[in-house]
């Protein structure tokens, strides 16, 4: 098989935007990870670089080969790349969080303006407790009407 061609930037991973800029990208598997758009190709390079050793890549995938350890790599690297799946799941997570931000106001209202109902609902729960422990301790052999305990 032919070795891969670089493109046009001269670098692994990069790609020269109409606008003059450079946009960096690295496959994981299936997975694209935009590494973002930089203003001149070596730092779009750089970055590519250096999240190729995160992912582990080999040295000679890589566009320079004077990154030696990790914390080179932190120096040189953009802002910790993120993946699609991993911007989903965060908008995910703070839609929850809004929700159950305004779930938590809405009950404190509810409960400022109705106390009765409050009540009401945690008498509800009490007696439904009260019930759950006289059938746990029936089917264990107590019985609470005379304290007697029954032998199995």
């Amino acid at each position: 098989m032919p070795p891969r061609r670089r493109p046009a930037s001269g670098y692994h991973g990069v790609r020269a935007r109409p606008s003059g800029r450079f946009y960096a990208e690295i496959r994981s598997g299936d997975e694209r990870i935009r590494l973002g758009t930089f203003d001149t190709a070596h730092e779009a390079a750089r970055a590519y670089d250096a999240v190729a050793w995160q992912l582990g890549r080999s040295r000679r995938s890589m566009n320079f080969h004077d990154v030696w350890t990790r914390e080179q790599t932190k120096m040189l690297a953009p802002p910790p790349a993120i993946t699609r799946e991993q911007q989903r799941r965060q908008r995910e997570m703070e839609q929850r969080l809004l929700i159950a931000e305004r779930d938590e106001a809405l009950r404190l209202e509810w409960a400022r303006r109705f106390p009765e109902d409050v009540a009401a609902t945690e008498a509800f729960y009490a007696q439904k407790e009260e019930e759950k422990i006289g059938m746990e301790q029936k089917d264990t052999g107590v019985w609470n009407n005379a304290g007697l305990t029954r032998i199995i």
